[in-house]
């Protein structure tokens, strides 16, 4: 079970909203490569925008560790015909500049500028859908502020990865585990650059089944700041959110897989998910089968599937 997290490694607006599309409203903000941004500043992301001039709603798309907005690309087609789409670029991952992400912990504040971002735009309970760390995100937010999500989607993430990092028969807690948290973080942090190049790259290709849709996210990981990275991947380990799971209101749906370990079962993986999210009783667990950690690139059409019957 630990080898499959530590793989890891690797709505209508209620204003005119100020972001930017290219051609679909509001004021457009083109970009050098051919998306539009949102017109929001923050040094912890940005935000593609997609979707036509009167949405029925909106929906946030926030990627995991080290990975770029542009593995949502199938999804954003299949839904930017009525939803208007927001895909988050963390800064630090993909290529982007790390700036406010350079120093200290993403997850939180990502969740924080969120929340912002969400007030901000005019943006009345969007979906949010958050893939691993993106999950995490997700859960941050709906916790921290339940008014600012309509509902919620958890790809293939726990809220207390460091459960995975105890010792066995323990009843690990963030403080616990923190060593072995500081641990990875000056293992990934002071690597050399091509032993962090190819663990990386070996990571990302034992998350992904398909190995024709492999190519995009080993780019985004081979462009991503290592430290960055690090400090991401200790952040999860310390970060409990299970106490705070009952903070929130928004529907919720939990999709994953089972874990990467020959001796973990389906029916192992699945009472870890629900001992995990037992805080949140209301929420709907579902496996998928037949897939590794991007569920998105696995099973594209099964995933599309899922999060159009999520958004009804």
């Amino acid at each position: 079970m630990k080898s499959a997290l530590t793989a890891l490694l690797a709505a209508a607006a209620l204003t005119t909203p100020v972001w930017a599309q290219d051609g679909h409203g509001g004021h457009a903000q083109p970009a050098a490569h051919g998306h539009a941004h949102a017109d929001f500043d923050s040094g912890r992301f940005h935000v593609r925008v997609d979707g036509p001039a009167e949405p029925v709603g909106d929906v946030i798309l926030i990627p995991g560790l080290s990975s770029s907005p542009e593995v949502w690309d199938a999804l954003t087609e299949e839904l930017k015909g009525r939803y208007r789409v927001h895909r988050i670029h963390v800064q630090g991952f993909a290529g982007a500049p790390a700036e406010d992400n350079a120093t200290g912990a993403v997850s939180a504040p990502v969740a924080e500028d969120l929340a912002r971002y969400i007030a901000e735009q005019g943006l009345e309970k969007p979906a949010v859908i958050g893939h691993s760390m993106g999950g995490t995100i997700g859960m941050m937010l709906a916790a921290r502020h339940p008014d600012s999500v309509g509902r919620l989607m958890v790809v293939d993430m726990v809220p207390f990865m460091g459960a995975m990092f105890g010792q066995p028969g323990t009843n690990p807690t963030p403080e616990s585990v923190a060593p072995v948290a500081d641990m990875i973080y000056q293992g990934m942090a002071n690597s050399p650059r091509e032993q962090w190049l190819a663990e990386s790259a070996q990571a990302i290709t034992g998350m992904i089944n398909t190995e024709s849709r492999r190519a995009g996210p080993l780019e985004a990981g081979a462009t991503t700041d290592q430290k960055v990275a690090a400090a991401a991947m200790r952040e999860l380990i310390v970060t409990d959110l299970r106490p705070e799971l009952t903070r929130i209101t928004a529907p919720t749906t939990v999709l994953y897989v089972k874990f990467n370990d020959p001796r973990m079962t389906p029916e192992i993986t699945d009472g870890i998910y629900r001992a995990s999210f037992a805080n949140l009783p209301s929420a709907e667990l579902k496996r998928i089968d037949d897939s590794a950690h991007f569920i998105m690139l696995d099973q594209p059409a099964l995933f599309a599937a899922e999060v159009n019957a999520f958004l009804e």
